[in-house]
């Protein structure tokens, strides 16, 4: 048995040759592990197979080792994995999460080469998944096994959960939101997790809360040569939206610990979808709908600004013949009719955003690793969502983030990754492990 001063030694560096390949058959299988219900639902079994092939042979299921392996599923051929180096230390525990087992889709027409195969150009490993986040299974699977071929003496006991159903939620119960729900992670809040799915190798801190809205807007339909006759909806629309989006950056203003957390940008709201039911050029329309969303940092709460701006639209509807029109004969109210033009607000499925904690033990021992390894240490934040660590967080975990693709390929065609960029990932978490042991 090695002795705990001898952990990085143990662990050493990453096996280059044994990483490709094994990744080489992950990627093989990306093509069935695309994540897009219902014409896509992935079968990450094939993913768990390989994952098992390298660690069952020093797992105490064969007898060839320490890991404890559990195989999880709540869907058929849906399942998660949980692989545990057990510590000597009761209550002394890390964790590395999040290192998902699903893609997302892939057309092999845009692509510059086989999504589905993985191919290798110089530095680059190319394939769906290589960045986000078949990469990383392989990456950790490769720190479990080292841990059961070496079996350094450990405090800590290091846990690796390699999760199902990550890039889409329309299919409930399946990856950690039911692992969480089953009590199996409980006892990883005793000690730092670690979600392995961002990129850049930095610790990633912040992320944001996602609010889907629409905003529908009716109006009369008429003919455009009888303008006069008419209210127009688009019109209407980009009015309206404009004295929305006003009051909105009046109201979530940017925010103080947005610097400290380094987000890339405040809290935005904008249109990203237009529709209308069609028509003649010459016609003006009844309706029309403006879709798009906020990004809000986690230093808002989402339910504050939905009800914000359904007060924002109960206002306009109140006082439409106030809101700004188009020329002479541009309105929204026809009194003669007794119409108004109306607007409604509605919003899919919202997310708040993340703060880590970086006070904590896991993210100063995060910041030293990567420090050590990449050569600087700059934690970063976006507005993209990461709703599961959310959810961990809001269930007593102290969750820090970090990623070793790269966030020019993510959910990109072309994706690849560089294998000089993950062989400093091992490095990240052989140091956190012997950090950790202090």
């Amino acid at each position: 048995m090695a002795a705990c001063s001898s952990v990085r030694a143990a662990l050493g560096d990453l096996n280059k040759d044994s990483f490709v390949t094994f990744l080489s058959k992950l990627i093989g299988e990306s093509k069935f592990v695309q994540n897009n219900p219902p014409e896509l639902i992935p079968e990450e079994d094939r993913i768990v197979r390989h994952v098992l092939d390298v660690l069952l042979p020093f797992s105490t299921a064969t007898g060839g080792g320490p890991l404890i392996v559990n195989h999880v599923a709540y869907h058929p051929k849906r399942g998660n994995l949980i692989v545990e180096y057990p510590g000597t230390e009761p209550g002394k525990i890390l964790s590395f999460v999040g290192m998902h087992m699903d893609v997302v889709t892939a057309n092999p027409s845009d692509w510059d080469f086989d999504p589905f195969s993985m191919s290798i150009d110089g530095d680059k490993l190319c394939g769906r998944g290589t960045t986000d986040c078949l990469g990383h299974v392989a990456l950790v699977a490769e720190l479990m096994k080292k841990l059961g071929e070496t079996k350094p003496k450990l405090k800590s006991t290091v846990v690796a959960v390699f999760i199902a159903s990550e890039e889409n939620s329309s299919i409930p119960g399946v990856g950690v939101d039911a692992l969480v729900k089953n009590g199996w992670l409980n006892k990883l809040k005793q000690g730092p997790l670690f979600w392995i799915d961002t990129a850049d190798k930095q610790p990633c801190v912040g992320t944001g809360g996602m609010i889907p809205w629409k905003l529908h807007v009716t109006g009369k339909l008429f003919h455009s040569g009888l303008a006069h006759k008419a209210i127009n909806p688009l019109e209407l629309a980009m009015e309206a939206l404009k004295e929305i989006q006003s009051r909105f950056y009046i109201d979530f203003p940017p925010h103080s610990k947005e610097q400290v957390y380094g987000f890339a940008t405040p809290s935005t709201m904008k249109p990203t979808q237009w529709s209308y039911p069609g028509g003649g050029i010459n016609q003006i329309p009844k309706e029309c709908t403006i879709s798009g969303d906020v990004r809000l940092t986690p230093f808002y709460n989402v339910k504050d600004v939905m009800k914000k701006l359904e007060e924002c639209v109960d206002d306009l509807n109140a006082n439409i013949e106030k809101l700004d029109t188009r020329g002479p004969v541009s309105k929204y109210v026809l009194p003669d009719e007794q119409l108004r033009g109306r607007i409604e607000i509605s919003f899919n499925e919202a997310s708040s955003g993340v703060a880590c904690n970086l006070d904590s033990r896991g993210f100063h021992v995060l910041c030293k690793a990567t420090e050590e390894a990449v050569g600087h240490v700059k934690p970063y934040s976006i507005t993209g969502t990461l709703p599961l660590i959310r959810e961990l967080q809001d269930e007593g975990f102290d969750v820090q983030t970090s990623g070793y693709g790269l966030m020019a390929t993510y959910h990109a065609k072309n994706e690849y990754c560089l294998l000089s960029d993950m062989c400093q990932g091992y490095k990240v978490f052989a140091s956190i492990i012997d950090q950790l042991e202090d």
